[in-house]
């Protein structure tokens, strides 16, 4: 099987995307998978949940604007079996400067994976609130698009925007590129407003929302704290299953 490359993203932030870039790697490594969670968010989030930043010499942000660097340098493995991170310090919120007006500067993150591609079954992508150059790069590496989509009331604001720039890359840069959907995120049941949205997100997206729904967890949000994933933190809490879940969805979708 060719390896599946998914890009995490919204622009708008609150929405729970790197809790689920985080823990639906997590859910494929712990499902056997050999995967590789990238962290393009200078905010680091990602690997904060598995890695001690102080420890980290090398990151991301070479990658990028390095020619010598390549994965290899980069990549590090978790205490999740099947699970590598390629981390991120705050040194990447300079790339989009250093990086803006080179003829290929959108193609950085996919040339450095592309050698490494064989040696993982599914890569997952977490990118920042923007659709700037390192969102781009993301979404010229990956074979799949997967938008998390907060159960709130301004839900659906800016997604638009996102899909309109799915449409350019997948017209230009990667014409492989493919929308594999939509996950509701942050949802409490218990609330009429809750399901009248997630309602409202199924009848803009039909078929492409997942199931699967990631209730409000407070287990999902101290599980990044002690450098665990949620599999690791608390297997049996809701959004462990959920999560677990939604990787299988995935699986099933391609």
């Amino acid at each position: 099987m060719a390896t599946m490359t998914i890009a995490v993203a919204n622009q708008k932030g609150g929405v729970g995307k790197t809790t689920t870039a985080i823990n639906l790697a997590a859910a494929l490594a712990h499902k056997k998978k050999k995967t590789l969670l990238i962290d393009l968010d200078p905010q680091g989030n990602a690997t904060l949940s598995f890695i001690d930043p102080s420890t980290v010499d090398i990151s991301v942000y070479e990658l990028l604007v390095q020619p010598g660097t390549g994965l290899q340098d980069v990549v590090r493995t978790t205490a999740d079996r099947n699970l590598d991170v390629l981390p991120a310090k705050i040194s990447l919120a300079k790339a989009e400067v250093k990086m803006a007006g080179e003829f290929d500067s959108h193609f950085r993150l996919k040339d450095k994976l592309d050698p490494y591609r064989p040696l993982y079954e599914y890569v997952v992508v977490d990118t920042p609130p923007t659709l700037g150059i390192l969102t781009v790069n993301a979404l010229v590496a990956a074979s799949h698009l997967l938008v998390p989509i907060q159960s709130s009331y301004f839900a659906l604001e800016g997604t638009d925007d996102l899909l309109e720039t799915y449409q350019k890359i997948k017209s230009r840069p990667n014409p492989g590129l493919e929308f594999l959907g939509v996950v509701i995120t942050l949802h409490d049941k218990r609330t009429i407003l809750a399901r009248d949205i997630q309602r409202q997100i199924r009848e803009v997206f039909g078929e492409k929302v997942f199931r699967t729904m990631i209730s409000k967890s407070v287990r999902l949000e101290e599980s990044p704290a002690y450098k665990q994933s949620i599999f690791k933190f608390a297997p049996t809490s809701s959004g462990a299953i959920e999560y677990y879940s939604l990787s299988e969805e995935v699986i099933g979708r391609v």
